[in-house]
């Protein structure tokens, strides 16, 4: 992944863009393939960032 940490909104633009450009057919075989890794990496980074807020938020709301 890159050296700076990628924003939610970013994963979830680039996802969004691999998304259309599959259900335009925009893709041969080999894009397919790699883009679709790279869908596979940017969900996880999503759950990941998602996950690490809702325990944040949790803490936070628990504190006295």
């Amino acid at each position: 992944m890159e050296k700076e940490e990628m924003k939610y909104e970013q994963a979830v633009k680039e996802l969004e863009e691999i998304v259309e450009r599959m259900e335009n057919d925009e893709l041969d075989i080999d894009q397919l393939s790699e883009q679709l890794k790279r869908a596979k990496t940017l969900v996880k980074l999503c759950k990941d960032k998602l996950t690490k807020t809702d325990e944040e938020i949790k803490k936070l709301l628990s504190e006295d």
